[in-house]
């Protein structure tokens, strides 16, 4: 953690920002040197001044009990990037480069490509499957893409509006159309050299062995779905992936 010196935020839903304070106060523990960059398009300056606000309570109480020589006031403090698309880093032989999304109504919503070393790795955000991603992915060694099995989304509203839980029932038909369906995944792989397609975000998530087996029905050949502590390698000067 004391590595760590900046995230990358694809956009702002609740999910996707929630994690940051723990982020923040583990690797200013581990020692990080100089504040955390909270990196991501238009309105990233509004989500890091609230955080700040947010812990500013939790800042003193730390800084009062560990001391300021541990804690150094100012690293417990995030810091904003506003990012359009493009380059963003180009650095130290790692280049970044920020590219949007499809994840209406959110615009921008953004997605990253990293190389460094020869090797590549795409990250999609939430986003449907759209001309610029596969672009982006064609040649990259791992595509991590959300996916959603639309046919599990759908049986789960009819079962809700039988039931008369129409509030729930209504969240569900609402997200059909932003996430990528298994069928749109197809395309990508058509269309784009991918090195290994790996899902994340998954929707609905898979939580037994049973819910795994029924996502999995009609993703791409080869396409695996990721878990949680799921390690993903790409040892420079080759071609091979690691999956750990």
């Amino acid at each position: 953690m004391d590595k760590l010196r900046g995230i990358l935020l694809t956009h702002f839903h609740s999910d996707h920002i929630s994690d940051i304070g723990d982020f923040n106060l583990n690797s200013w523990v581990a020692g990080r040197p100089e504040p955390l960059q909270i990196i991501g398009p238009e309105g990233v300056n509004r989500i890091v001044e609230g955080l700040n606000i947010t812990y500013e309570l939790d800042r003193g109480y730390r800084v009062a009990h560990h001391g300021a020589e541990l804690l150094s006031p100012t690293l417990g403090i995030l810091r904003s990037r506003t990012i359009n698309a493009g380059v963003i880093v180009d650095q130290d032989g790692l280049r970044i480069t920020a590219f949007e999304v499809s994840h209406p109504p959110i615009e921008p919503a953004f997605g990253y490509r990293l190389d460094y070393a020869e090797r590549s790795v795409v990250i999609s955000g939430d986003s449907l499957v759209t001309d610029t991603i596969i672009t982006m992915a064609d040649g990259a060694d791992v595509v991590l893409h959300d996916a959603m099995a639309l046919p599990l989304v759908k049986a789960a509203e009819t079962a809700l509006r039988a039931a008369g839980v129409t509030r729930t029932a209504t969240v569900l038909h609402d997200i059909q159309d932003y996430h990528a369906s298994i069928t749109d995944l197809q395309r990508l792989v058509n269309e784009a050299d991918i090195g290994q397609l790996a899902l994340y975000h998954l929707v609905p998530g898979p939580r037994n062995p049973v819910m795994t087996a029924a996502f999995s029905q009609g993703i791409p050949e080869g396409a695996i779905i990721t878990e949680d502590g799921m390690v993903i390698m790409l040892p420079a000067g080759s071609e091979e992936i690691v999956i750990e």
